[in-house]
Protein backbone atom coordinates (compact mmCIF):
# COMPACT_ATOMS: atom_id res chain seq x y z
CA UNK A 1 0.00 0.00 0.00
CA UNK A 2 2.50 1.89 0.98
CA UNK A 3 4.21 2.18 -2.86
CA UNK A 4 0.58 3.15 -4.48
CA UNK A 5 0.39 6.05 -1.88
CA UNK A 6 3.29 7.38 -2.43
CA UNK A 7 2.81 6.98 -6.11
CA UNK A 8 -0.70 8.95 -6.14
CA UNK A 9 1.07 11.46 -4.27
CA UNK A 10 3.82 12.01 -6.81
CA UNK A 11 0.58 12.19 -9.33
CA UNK A 12 -0.80 14.55 -7.41
CA UNK A 13 1.99 16.96 -7.02
CA UNK A 14 2.39 16.49 -10.80
CA UNK A 15 -1.24 17.38 -11.83
CA UNK A 16 -2.13 20.08 -8.99
CA UNK A 17 1.60 21.67 -8.78
CA UNK A 18 2.75 21.57 -12.10
CA UNK A 19 5.83 19.54 -10.30
CA UNK A 20 7.52 17.30 -12.70
CA UNK A 21 7.36 13.74 -11.66
CA UNK A 22 11.24 12.77 -11.18
CA UNK A 23 11.69 15.88 -9.02
CA UNK A 24 8.25 15.21 -7.14
CA UNK A 25 8.71 11.59 -6.70
CA UNK A 26 12.74 12.05 -5.18
CA UNK A 27 10.88 14.60 -2.79
CA UNK A 28 8.32 11.77 -2.15
CA UNK A 29 10.08 8.78 -1.67
CA UNK A 30 13.22 11.43 0.74
CA UNK A 31 10.03 11.89 3.06
CA UNK A 32 8.87 8.67 3.26
CA UNK A 33 10.83 5.41 4.29
CA UNK A 34 9.98 3.07 1.83
CA UNK A 35 12.03 -0.49 1.26
CA UNK A 36 13.93 -0.65 -1.84
CA UNK A 37 11.55 -2.90 -3.55
CA UNK A 38 8.28 0.03 -2.50
CA UNK A 39 10.35 2.89 -4.02
CA UNK A 40 11.38 0.85 -7.05
CA UNK A 41 7.75 -0.40 -7.12
CA UNK A 42 6.34 3.76 -6.73
CA UNK A 43 9.05 5.00 -9.51
CA UNK A 44 7.58 2.16 -11.96
CA UNK A 45 3.96 3.06 -11.41
CA UNK A 46 4.48 7.04 -11.51
CA UNK A 47 6.68 6.64 -14.58
CA UNK A 48 4.26 3.60 -16.70
CA UNK A 49 1.18 5.82 -15.51
CA UNK A 50 2.34 8.64 -17.33
CA UNK A 51 4.26 6.75 -20.45
CA UNK A 52 0.49 5.43 -20.96
CA UNK A 53 -1.89 7.93 -19.55
CA UNK A 54 -3.99 8.22 -22.90
CA UNK A 55 -3.55 4.38 -23.63
CA UNK A 56 -4.90 3.45 -19.99
CA UNK A 57 -7.76 6.50 -19.98
CA UNK A 58 -8.89 4.74 -23.67
CA UNK A 59 -9.17 1.49 -21.97
CA UNK A 60 -10.42 2.47 -18.64
CA UNK A 61 -13.04 4.68 -20.50
CA UNK A 62 -14.65 1.66 -22.21
CA UNK A 63 -15.68 0.15 -18.66
CA UNK A 64 -16.15 2.93 -16.78
CA UNK A 65 -20.04 4.53 -16.69
CA UNK A 66 -18.68 8.08 -16.42
CA UNK A 67 -16.51 10.31 -18.28
CA UNK A 68 -12.62 9.59 -16.61
CA UNK A 69 -12.73 14.05 -16.06
CA UNK A 70 -16.33 14.02 -14.77
CA UNK A 71 -14.80 11.58 -11.87
CA UNK A 72 -13.72 13.03 -8.47
CA UNK A 73 -10.08 13.68 -8.21
CA UNK A 74 -7.98 11.58 -7.30
CA UNK A 75 -10.12 8.93 -8.64
CA UNK A 76 -9.15 8.98 -12.26
CA UNK A 77 -5.31 8.83 -10.94
CA UNK A 78 -6.06 5.66 -8.90
CA UNK A 79 -8.30 3.81 -11.63
CA UNK A 80 -4.61 4.28 -14.13
CA UNK A 81 -2.46 3.59 -11.14
CA UNK A 82 -4.62 -0.18 -10.84
CA UNK A 83 -5.09 -0.22 -14.21
CA UNK A 84 -1.59 0.20 -15.64
CA UNK A 85 0.14 -2.59 -12.91
CA UNK A 86 -3.15 -5.08 -14.15
CA UNK A 87 -2.61 -4.35 -17.97
CA UNK A 88 1.54 -4.21 -17.13
CA UNK A 89 3.16 -5.53 -14.20
CA UNK A 90 3.06 -9.07 -14.33
CA UNK A 91 4.49 -9.49 -11.15
CA UNK A 92 1.11 -7.69 -9.46
CA UNK A 93 -1.35 -10.02 -9.36
CA UNK A 94 -5.00 -8.86 -10.81
CA UNK A 95 -6.50 -8.83 -7.91
CA UNK A 96 -4.14 -7.33 -5.86
CA UNK A 97 -4.13 -3.78 -8.05
CA UNK A 98 -7.84 -4.39 -7.34
CA UNK A 99 -7.71 -4.07 -3.93
CA UNK A 100 -5.03 -2.26 -3.28
CA UNK A 101 -6.63 0.53 -5.67
CA UNK A 102 -10.03 0.12 -3.56
CA UNK A 103 -7.95 1.24 -0.54
CA UNK A 104 -6.17 3.94 -2.15
CA UNK A 105 -9.88 5.16 -2.94
CA UNK A 106 -10.86 4.71 0.90
CA UNK A 107 -7.49 6.03 2.47
CA UNK A 108 -8.25 9.47 -0.14
CA UNK A 109 -12.00 10.07 1.40
CA UNK A 110 -13.13 8.41 -1.74
CA UNK A 111 -15.16 5.55 0.25
CA UNK A 112 -18.28 6.35 -1.81
CA UNK A 113 -16.39 5.79 -5.04
CA UNK A 114 -14.44 2.39 -3.80
CA UNK A 115 -17.57 -0.03 -5.30
CA UNK A 116 -16.89 1.79 -8.93
CA UNK A 117 -12.71 1.80 -8.61
CA UNK A 118 -13.62 -2.36 -7.79
CA UNK A 119 -16.21 -2.10 -10.80
CA UNK A 120 -14.04 -0.69 -13.11
CA UNK A 121 -10.63 -2.56 -12.77
CA UNK A 122 -12.72 -6.01 -12.27
CA UNK A 123 -13.77 -5.43 -16.05
CA UNK A 124 -10.67 -4.74 -17.07
CA UNK A 125 -8.91 -7.41 -15.40
CA UNK A 126 -11.57 -9.44 -16.79
CA UNK A 127 -11.61 -8.32 -20.25
CA UNK A 128 -7.72 -7.75 -20.60
CA UNK A 129 -6.88 -10.07 -23.49
CA UNK A 130 -10.02 -8.96 -25.10
CA UNK A 131 -9.38 -5.76 -24.79
CA UNK A 132 -11.29 -3.02 -27.25
CA UNK A 133 -9.71 -2.65 -30.09
CA UNK A 134 -7.64 1.12 -30.98
CA UNK A 135 -8.85 3.59 -32.99
CA UNK A 136 -9.16 3.31 -36.83
CA UNK A 137 -7.50 6.74 -38.28
CA UNK A 138 -3.69 6.16 -38.09
CA UNK A 139 -2.96 9.21 -36.19
CA UNK A 140 -5.47 8.92 -33.39
CA UNK A 141 -4.73 4.99 -33.27
CA UNK A 142 -0.40 6.19 -33.06
CA UNK A 143 -1.65 8.74 -30.37
CA UNK A 144 -3.44 6.37 -28.05
CA UNK A 145 -1.05 3.33 -28.62
CA UNK A 146 2.41 5.90 -27.66
CA UNK A 147 0.05 8.11 -25.37
CA UNK A 148 1.40 10.86 -27.29
CA UNK A 149 -1.01 13.88 -27.75
CA UNK A 150 -2.57 13.95 -30.80
CA UNK A 151 -1.12 17.66 -31.70
CA UNK A 152 2.70 16.20 -31.00
CA UNK A 153 2.03 12.80 -33.07
CA UNK A 154 1.02 14.71 -36.16
CA UNK A 155 4.31 16.70 -35.39
CA UNK A 156 6.41 13.69 -35.19
CA UNK A 157 4.99 11.95 -38.28
CA UNK A 158 5.48 15.42 -40.33
CA UNK A 159 9.11 15.41 -39.34
CA UNK A 160 10.04 12.10 -39.69
CA UNK A 161 7.17 9.79 -41.95
CA UNK A 162 4.65 7.18 -39.79
CA UNK A 163 7.15 4.69 -39.34
CA UNK A 164 9.67 6.31 -38.22
CA UNK A 165 7.62 8.34 -35.88
CA UNK A 166 6.19 5.39 -34.44
CA UNK A 167 9.84 4.06 -33.24
CA UNK A 168 10.41 8.07 -32.06
CA UNK A 169 7.42 7.95 -30.08
CA UNK A 170 7.49 3.93 -28.86
CA UNK A 171 11.23 4.98 -27.56
CA UNK A 172 9.59 7.46 -25.60
CA UNK A 173 7.61 5.30 -23.87
CA UNK A 174 11.31 2.79 -22.87
CA UNK A 175 13.75 3.66 -19.97
CA UNK A 176 16.20 5.56 -21.28
CA UNK A 177 19.61 4.32 -20.20
CA UNK A 178 22.19 5.87 -16.97
CA UNK A 179 24.59 7.97 -19.11
CA UNK A 180 27.89 9.60 -17.09
CA UNK A 181 30.92 11.00 -18.64
CA UNK A 182 33.98 10.27 -16.74
CA UNK A 183 36.01 12.53 -14.83
CA UNK A 184 39.52 12.03 -16.94
CA UNK A 185 41.24 14.57 -13.74
CA UNK A 186 40.75 11.47 -11.96
CA UNK A 187 40.09 8.34 -13.21
CA UNK A 188 40.32 6.78 -16.88
CA UNK A 189 37.01 4.36 -18.23
CA UNK A 190 38.82 1.10 -17.43
CA UNK A 191 39.77 1.86 -13.63
CA UNK A 192 35.86 3.42 -13.07
CA UNK A 193 34.23 1.03 -15.07
CA UNK A 194 36.29 -1.50 -13.05
CA UNK A 195 35.57 0.08 -9.71
CA UNK A 196 31.74 0.56 -10.90
CA UNK A 197 31.60 -3.23 -11.36
CA UNK A 198 32.68 -4.17 -7.91
CA UNK A 199 29.82 -2.07 -6.27
CA UNK A 200 27.54 -4.02 -8.46
CA UNK A 201 27.01 -1.62 -11.00
CA UNK A 202 27.52 -2.55 -14.88
CA UNK A 203 29.07 0.31 -16.88
CA UNK A 204 30.21 -0.25 -20.26
CA UNK A 205 31.60 2.12 -23.03
CA UNK A 206 28.85 4.66 -25.11
CA UNK A 207 28.93 2.96 -28.63
CA UNK A 208 30.40 6.56 -30.30
CA UNK A 209 30.82 9.31 -27.79
CA UNK A 210 34.27 9.31 -26.31
CA UNK A 211 34.79 9.27 -22.13
CA UNK A 212 30.80 8.23 -22.06
CA UNK A 213 29.88 4.94 -19.93
CA UNK A 214 26.14 3.82 -19.94
CA UNK A 215 25.74 2.45 -16.27
CA UNK A 216 22.89 -0.91 -15.79
CA UNK A 217 21.84 -1.99 -12.66
CA UNK A 218 22.21 1.04 -10.83
CA UNK A 219 20.41 2.46 -7.79
CA UNK A 220 20.88 6.25 -6.28
CA UNK A 221 24.11 6.62 -7.80
CA UNK A 222 25.08 9.45 -5.10
CA UNK A 223 25.65 6.21 -3.08
CA UNK A 224 28.40 5.03 -5.00
CA UNK A 225 32.04 5.81 -3.80
CA UNK A 226 33.14 6.79 -7.08
CA UNK A 227 30.60 9.85 -7.42
CA UNK A 228 31.24 10.80 -3.99
CA UNK A 229 35.17 10.84 -5.42
CA UNK A 230 33.79 12.99 -7.85
CA UNK A 231 35.26 10.34 -10.58
CA UNK A 232 31.99 10.85 -13.09
CA UNK A 233 29.05 13.21 -13.63
CA UNK A 234 25.73 12.26 -15.10
CA UNK A 235 25.33 13.56 -18.24
CA UNK A 236 23.63 12.44 -21.53
CA UNK A 237 26.31 11.61 -24.42
CA UNK A 238 24.31 14.46 -26.81
CA UNK A 239 25.26 16.97 -23.72
CA UNK A 240 28.81 15.99 -23.83
CA UNK A 241 29.16 16.55 -27.47
CA UNK A 242 28.92 20.13 -26.81
CA UNK A 243 32.48 20.95 -25.75
CA UNK A 244 34.01 18.47 -28.15
CA UNK A 245 31.96 20.29 -31.14
CA UNK A 246 33.42 23.42 -29.84
CA UNK A 247 36.17 22.20 -29.12
CA UNK A 248 37.35 23.61 -25.68
CA UNK A 249 41.36 23.77 -25.35
CA UNK A 250 43.35 24.65 -22.43
CA UNK A 251 44.10 27.85 -22.34
CA UNK A 252 40.90 29.31 -23.52
CA UNK A 253 38.24 31.42 -21.92
CA UNK A 254 34.41 30.09 -22.21
CA UNK A 255 31.21 31.45 -21.29
CA UNK A 256 28.22 29.07 -20.59
CA UNK A 257 25.36 31.37 -20.24
CA UNK A 258 22.37 29.22 -19.22
CA UNK A 259 24.86 26.50 -17.58
CA UNK A 260 22.54 25.13 -14.55
CA UNK A 261 23.26 21.86 -13.33
CA UNK A 262 26.46 22.49 -15.44
CA UNK A 263 27.51 19.37 -17.20
CA UNK A 264 28.54 21.66 -20.00
CA UNK A 265 30.43 23.86 -17.84
CA UNK A 266 32.48 20.87 -15.83
CA UNK A 267 32.96 18.56 -19.46
CA UNK A 268 34.89 21.89 -20.39
CA UNK A 269 36.94 22.12 -17.51
CA UNK A 270 37.79 18.49 -18.38
CA UNK A 271 39.02 19.18 -21.65
CA UNK A 272 40.59 22.15 -20.02
CA UNK A 273 42.37 20.51 -17.68
CA UNK A 274 42.38 23.43 -15.37
CA UNK A 275 43.57 25.84 -17.47
CA UNK A 276 41.97 28.79 -18.59
CA UNK A 277 38.65 30.15 -17.04
CA UNK A 278 35.12 29.16 -17.40
CA UNK A 279 31.83 31.57 -16.56
CA UNK A 280 29.04 29.67 -15.87
CA UNK A 281 25.86 31.60 -15.49
CA UNK A 282 22.25 31.39 -14.84
CA UNK A 283 19.51 33.46 -13.46
CA UNK A 284 18.76 31.97 -10.04
CA UNK A 285 21.32 32.04 -7.68
CA UNK A 286 19.84 28.46 -6.43
CA UNK A 287 20.56 26.64 -9.48
CA UNK A 288 24.82 28.59 -9.63
CA UNK A 289 24.68 26.71 -5.77
CA UNK A 290 24.56 23.52 -7.63
CA UNK A 291 27.11 24.17 -10.11
CA UNK A 292 29.75 24.97 -7.30
CA UNK A 293 28.66 21.97 -5.59
CA UNK A 294 28.85 19.94 -8.91
CA UNK A 295 32.63 21.70 -9.35
CA UNK A 296 33.82 21.16 -5.54
CA UNK A 297 32.68 16.63 -6.09
CA UNK A 298 34.48 16.74 -9.44
CA UNK A 299 37.52 19.09 -8.26
CA UNK A 300 37.41 21.24 -10.65
CA UNK A 301 38.91 25.26 -9.90
CA UNK A 302 38.50 26.42 -12.74
CA UNK A 303 34.52 27.52 -12.77
CA UNK A 304 33.20 30.54 -11.63
CA UNK A 305 29.57 31.49 -11.22
CA UNK A 306 27.71 34.57 -11.79
CA UNK A 307 23.90 35.17 -11.75
CA UNK A 308 22.94 36.71 -15.27
CA UNK A 309 19.69 36.88 -17.64
CA UNK A 310 21.12 35.37 -21.21
CA UNK A 311 19.07 38.38 -22.66
CA UNK A 312 20.78 41.13 -21.11
CA UNK A 313 23.98 42.55 -22.35
CA UNK A 314 27.18 43.23 -20.49
CA UNK A 315 29.60 45.48 -22.10
CA UNK A 316 32.24 44.18 -20.19
CA UNK A 317 31.64 40.54 -21.82
CA UNK A 318 32.15 42.23 -25.41
CA UNK A 319 34.06 39.87 -27.62
CA UNK A 320 35.76 38.57 -24.76
CA UNK A 321 35.30 35.02 -25.16
CA UNK A 322 37.04 31.99 -27.25
CA UNK A 323 34.12 30.10 -27.09
CA UNK A 324 30.36 30.82 -25.98
CA UNK A 325 27.98 27.88 -25.06
CA UNK A 326 24.30 28.44 -25.35
CA UNK A 327 21.75 26.00 -23.89
CA UNK A 328 18.84 27.52 -24.34
CA UNK A 329 15.72 27.12 -22.89
CA UNK A 330 13.48 24.68 -24.76
CA UNK A 331 10.15 22.49 -24.98
CA UNK A 332 12.60 19.25 -23.88
CA UNK A 333 10.49 17.35 -26.53
CA UNK A 334 13.56 15.09 -27.11
CA UNK A 335 13.90 13.76 -23.21
CA UNK A 336 11.07 12.96 -22.62
CA UNK A 337 12.55 9.33 -21.80
CA UNK A 338 13.44 10.75 -18.68
CA UNK A 339 10.68 13.22 -18.24
CA UNK A 340 7.36 11.68 -19.38
CA UNK A 341 4.98 14.64 -18.27
CA UNK A 342 6.95 16.62 -20.88
CA UNK A 343 4.50 15.64 -23.71
CA UNK A 344 1.22 16.77 -21.87
CA UNK A 345 2.63 20.64 -21.84
CA UNK A 346 0.20 22.59 -23.34
CA UNK A 347 1.22 23.42 -26.92
CA UNK A 348 0.78 26.90 -27.02
CA UNK A 349 3.06 27.72 -24.23
CA UNK A 350 5.72 26.92 -26.79
CA UNK A 351 4.74 29.02 -29.24
CA UNK A 352 6.94 31.59 -26.99
CA UNK A 353 9.80 29.70 -26.73
CA UNK A 354 11.89 30.50 -30.34
CA UNK A 355 11.73 34.32 -29.38
CA UNK A 356 13.11 33.85 -26.18
CA UNK A 357 16.06 31.24 -27.54
CA UNK A 358 16.46 33.89 -30.12
CA UNK A 359 17.26 36.88 -27.96
CA UNK A 360 19.39 34.38 -26.07
CA UNK A 361 21.12 33.21 -28.79
CA UNK A 362 21.91 37.36 -30.72
CA UNK A 363 22.76 38.45 -27.15
CA UNK A 364 25.43 35.47 -26.51
CA UNK A 365 27.14 36.24 -29.84
CA UNK A 366 28.54 39.60 -28.61
CA UNK A 367 30.70 37.74 -26.32
CA UNK A 368 32.15 35.68 -29.21
CA UNK A 369 35.61 37.03 -29.86
CA UNK A 370 36.83 37.65 -33.59
CA UNK A 371 37.41 33.93 -34.86
CA UNK A 372 35.78 32.50 -31.78
CA UNK A 373 32.87 29.94 -31.73
CA UNK A 374 29.35 30.00 -30.59
CA UNK A 375 27.55 26.78 -29.90
CA UNK A 376 23.94 26.85 -29.82
CA UNK A 377 22.16 23.28 -28.46
CA UNK A 378 18.74 22.66 -27.19
CA UNK A 379 17.00 19.07 -25.52
CA UNK A 380 14.32 19.51 -28.24
CA UNK A 381 14.02 17.86 -31.85
CA UNK A 382 11.31 20.85 -32.95
CA UNK A 383 12.71 22.82 -35.86
CA UNK A 384 11.49 25.99 -35.16
CA UNK A 385 13.62 26.22 -31.69
CA UNK A 386 16.64 24.46 -33.26
CA UNK A 387 17.37 24.81 -37.09
CA UNK A 388 15.03 27.94 -37.24
CA UNK A 389 16.63 29.72 -35.06
CA UNK A 390 19.89 29.37 -36.12
CA UNK A 391 19.01 30.11 -39.67
CA UNK A 392 17.35 33.02 -38.64
CA UNK A 393 20.50 34.69 -36.80
CA UNK A 394 22.53 33.87 -39.04
CA UNK A 395 20.51 35.73 -41.60
CA UNK A 396 20.74 38.75 -39.64
CA UNK A 397 24.18 38.01 -38.14
CA UNK A 398 27.12 37.95 -41.53
CA UNK A 399 30.09 37.94 -38.81
CA UNK A 400 28.85 34.53 -38.10
CA UNK A 401 28.31 31.24 -40.28
CA UNK A 402 27.68 27.68 -39.54
CA UNK A 403 31.30 25.29 -40.10
CA UNK A 404 31.13 21.98 -40.48
CA UNK A 405 32.45 19.62 -37.62
CA UNK A 406 32.42 15.41 -37.50
CA UNK A 407 30.85 13.16 -35.15
CA UNK A 408 32.26 9.42 -34.96
CA UNK A 409 28.72 8.92 -36.60
CA UNK A 410 28.50 11.33 -39.13
CA UNK A 411 30.07 15.01 -40.49
CA UNK A 412 27.68 17.92 -40.45
CA UNK A 413 26.74 20.50 -42.52
CA UNK A 414 27.66 22.58 -39.22
CA UNK A 415 24.52 21.44 -37.09
CA UNK A 416 22.35 17.88 -36.13
CA UNK A 417 19.18 16.51 -34.69
CA UNK A 418 20.01 13.89 -33.10
CA UNK A 419 16.87 10.88 -31.94
CA UNK A 420 17.04 8.72 -28.91
CA UNK A 421 15.72 6.11 -32.03
CA UNK A 422 18.57 6.91 -34.65
CA UNK A 423 21.52 7.72 -32.26
CA UNK A 424 20.87 5.95 -29.32
CA UNK A 425 21.13 9.31 -27.26
CA UNK A 426 18.94 12.40 -25.79
CA UNK A 427 16.91 14.00 -28.50
CA UNK A 428 19.43 17.15 -28.93
CA UNK A 429 20.04 19.88 -31.47
CA UNK A 430 23.85 21.23 -31.93
CA UNK A 431 24.78 24.47 -34.15
CA UNK A 432 28.06 25.57 -34.22
CA UNK A 433 28.73 28.90 -35.55
CA UNK A 434 32.08 30.64 -36.01
CA UNK A 435 32.63 34.39 -35.70
CA UNK A 436 34.49 35.52 -38.81
CA UNK A 437 38.55 36.58 -37.70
Amino acid sequence: MSARISALRTLRACRESGAWADAALAAELGRECLSAADSALASRIVYGVLQNRLLLDYYLSAFCTQRLDHLQQPLPDILRIGAYQILFLDKVPDHAAVSESVELAKASKRSAASGLVNAVLRKLSKNKTTLPPLPCDALELLSVKTSHPLWLTKRAVELLGYDEAEKFLSVNNEIAPVCVQLNPLKTTADALINELAGEGTEARRHPWVPDSLELFGTGDLTTLSAFYRGEFMVQDAAARLVSLVAPVEPGMKVLDVCSAPGGKAFSAAFAMRGKGRILACDLHENKLKRIRDGAARLGISNVETLASDGRRYRQEWDGAFDAVFCDVPCSGIGIIRKKPDIRYKDPAELGTLPGIQSAILSNAARYVKPGGVLVYSTCTVLPEENQSVTDAFLKDNDLFTYEPFCLPIENTPGFITLWPQKHGTDGFYIAKLRRKA
